[in-house]
């Protein structure tokens, strides 16, 4: 048993941890068992999600995500971004007001303090 503060709080931490990192695995499981064209994007989802928190190496997940495109094919083309894109409009060209306003210099008398 923990006989420090900051050990009983590691072990409440490790414990969490493990339950959380338990049901994820177990989710993958399930879910890698029911694989199939339908649910394919789901089932990469879920290999990709593992890997982002060290459940498996980087490798293991792209064997996975490779051996699952052999067996059913790649996965279906999903639109991601379902926002309608906005049309360009042409830069604004400056006009030989706003040139002259820009390029001119300040005068010697503004820039003496006095």
């Amino acid at each position: 048993m923990p006989i420090t503060k900051s050990a009983k709080k590691s072990l409440r931490v490790s414990i969490t941890k493990r339950k959380l990192n338990r049901a994820q695995e177990i989710d993958l499981d399930k879910i890698l068992k029911s694989a199939s064209e339908k649910n394919i994007n789901e089932v990469i989802s879920k290999i990709d999600k593992a890997a982002k928190n060290h459940l498996m190496s980087k490798n293991k997940a792209a064997r996975l995500k490779s051996r699952l495109s052999k067996k059913f094919g790649t996965p279906k083309n999903v639109k991601v971004n379902a926002l309608p894109k906005v049309a360009k409009s042409a830069p604004v060209k400056p006009t030989a007001k706003s040139k002259k306003a820009v390029s001119q210099k300040p005068s010697k008398k503004s820039l003496s303090t006095g």
